[in-house]
């Protein structure tokens, strides 16, 4: 049942019944792309295509280091393409194929400790090598010193970075499948400011070659690694950088401020407008939306707090680490300067460094891994702390709570066609959303002209193309005096959980105050709205902590809606993101209590409300 909502004499419908996306399987909707991979050039024909964008295999010295993982590049795009591989002794594999993934390896000592495996290599004979195999407990202390240190590479270090920088394009290269499974040369470069404050960014690159990888070793700013893309660009690489999970920045990665801590001016937000399109909203390390610190009024702002940096137990600084912040801030700046350097697409990955890329509760436990512990043992050591309420040390000295890592999430593409070329262009053009794990399906249009019935139309997805924007784009200029409409529409993943609620957040800038308000534009379920006061009920919660299970008896398999700004001044530039919400589903430390038949704690937060993030949609006045 669909409710129909009003909000201030604005009439919001919510169709349900007449489309029905979420009964197609992933696995179809993976044919749709293969049948028409060359694209037929109408965007109302490009197609939803799922992927990693954040993923590590051994040859990250931290990977090598924590968990003295040994799954290959080779190996994680097997395994990302639904191909069975050999992991810790046991036969593992996804439980559906992805569309298209990047190995995103630290660059920095990239493949150097793998060469320790073997006594007689250049590299463990070599006098760092030595040192490094006499005292092994000492290799992440004097690698973080290095880095830091900006020292340079013995030749031996140098000849390994090289090696295995060759077999992960090699990797790439070998996998990718056009109309079957795309993949991208990619690295990650892994910025800490004064050693605590996560700036990295996620390299990926459009075609089969590369330079060499600039890594912070070679330049410790954003500034720098945006002069080795535009120099690479000008020579045929065409690139594009993902800032990473900004929650462990301490502000620092939407700042106000350059590397220099001069104010932001034109020309830097132009550069990194160009070179960093896209954000990643949220990973295993929590999400980067917002938090209740910066959006009081957000009553889902409380999910999947990470709550610390990576580096200590240090609280970081929240303004200037989540995208809520980033995108008013850079309303702010376009005011001041006339451009914006924040208008950022949504992305998700997992982060994890085992080389498994999965996505749902079930396949999580805790760790900087994904698998699916229903082939997996229980992690009983684990799941006892978890129950106990106690800590697993997983930081060196610094004992942090599990329960605050997240699952594995999601990038959803709207693509002409499952290719580098098509997808790495959707990239760009920011036609991208991120879920929480689920593979829901999201689409969000901006328009002058569209009718409060569009959705009614068969041929609307070309109306909506045609007379109105996608998501990532840029509305300009009120046309008639008239208030701007979205379109908004999400269905379930067909083995996932219902939908709850759809919503549209807006920011806006006035007088130097940053303000936003949530609009829910549709509602699952019958008398969930109070006309009088304006509060919504909950849609209600079938989750058995004690099973760790739930039922789909509530919510919605999909919603839709036609929405007008009711508080829209054509004056005033703004920024508009939807956001999808399912019904509550057990969290990942639920199952794995239920699992190891263990009581959960009582305190314990027992099930999450998984989600979906659009790319936002900019208007900006004449």
């Amino acid at each position: 049942m669909i409710l129909l909502l009003i909000f201030s004499g604005v009439s919001t419908q919510a169709y349900g019944s007449d489309f029905d996306l979420s009964q197609i399987p992933p696995t179809k909707r993976t044919q749709q792309i293969k049948q028409s991979c060359g694209g037929s050039g109408n965007p109302e024909d490009r197609h939803l295509a799922f992927g990693e964008l954040h993923l590590h295999t051994s040859f990250s010295y931290d990977a090598k280091l924590s968990g003295g993982y040994v799954t290959t590049p080779d190996q994680a795009y097997r395994f990302a393409k639904g191909e069975t591989i050999e992991y810790q002794g046991q036969q593992v594999k996804r439980d559906k194929a992805l569309d298209f993934s990047a190995v995103t390896d630290h660059v920095e000592y990239l493949g150097v400790l793998n060469e320790l495996d073997d006594p007689n290599s250049a590299m463990a004979l070599s006098e760092l090598g030595k040192k490094w195999l006499a005292k092994p407990k000492q290799i992440g202390v004097h690698l973080r010193q290095l880095r830091g240190d900006g020292a340079p590479y013995t030749t031996e270090a140098f000849s390994a970075n090289k090696s295995a920088w060759a077999v992960s394009v090699k990797a790439a290269n070998d996998h990718y499948e056009p109309c079957e499974f795309t993949t991208f040369i990619a690295y990650e470069w892994t910025m800490m400011a004064e050693g605590l404050y996560n700036l990295h960014r996620n390299i990926i690159f459009a075609g089969s070659s590369s330079p060499f990888p600039f890594g912070s070793n070679n330049g410790r700013t954003p500034e720098d690694l945006w002069n080795y893309m535009e120099t690479a660009r000008k020579n045929g690489f065409d690139s594009l950088a993902i800032t990473h999970n900004g929650n462990a920045s301490n502000g620092l990665m939407y700042d106000m401020v350059d590397s220099q801590g001069e104010p932001i001016d034109a020309e830097y937000a132009k550069r990194r407008l160009e070179n960093e399109p896209l954000a990643e909203i949220a990973q295993t390390k929590g999400q980067s939306e917002t938090i209740p610190l910066i959006s009081p009024n957000d009553e889902f702002a409380d999910f999947e707090i990470f709550g610390r940096l990576l580096v200590g137990a240090e609280q970081g600084k929240p303004q200037g680490s989540f995208l809520r912040n980033a995108l008013v801030r850079g309303l702010d700046i376009e005011q001041q300067t006339g451009s914006n350097p924040y208008q950022l697409g949504f992305v998700g990955g997992t982060d994890f460094h085992n080389g498994l890329t999965t996505q749902k509760e079930t396949s999580y436990e805790g760790n900087a891994e994904g698998i699916d512990p229903g082939i997996m043992p229980v992690n009983m050591k684990l799941a006892q702390k978890l129950a106990d309420g106690g800590q697993v040390n997983q930081a060196g000295d610094v004992k942090r709570d599990p329960r605050i890592n997240s699952g594995g999430t999601l990038t959803g593409v709207w693509t002409d066609a499952n290719d580098r070329k098509s997808i790495f262009t959707a990239l760009k053009r920011r036609e991208t959303f991120a879920t929480s794990g689920p593979r829901l399906l999201i689409r969000f249009f901006a328009g002058w002209e569209f009718s409060p019935s569009i959705l009614e139309d068969e041929e609307w997805l070309a109306e909506a193309y045609k007379r109105g924007i996608p998501m990532g784009s840029m509305l300009s200029g009120s046309e008639k005096g008239g208030v701007p409409k979205f379109i908004i529409q999400a269905a379930r993943d067909p083995e996932d959980a219902n939908l709850d609620r759809l919503q549209i957040i807006k920011q806006t800038v006035s007088n130097g105050s940053y303000l936003e308000k949530i609009f829910n534009v549709a509602l699952a379920g019958e008398d969930r709205l109070n006309v009088d006061t304006g509060d919504i009920l909950p849609v209600g919660n079938t989750v058995d902590a004690n099973s760790g299970t739930y039922t789909n008896d509530i919510g919605a398999s999909q919603l839709q809606a036609v929405w007008e700004d009711p508080e829209f001044d054509p004056k005033v530039a703004a920024v508009y993101y939807a956001r999808v919400l399912q019904i509550p589903t057990p969290r990942w430390t639920t199952v794995l209590a239920a699992r190891a038949n263990l009581k959960p704690r009582d305190s314990a937060n027992h099930w999450i409300q998984e989600r979906g993030w659009s790319s936002p949609i900019w208007y900006t006045p004449d």
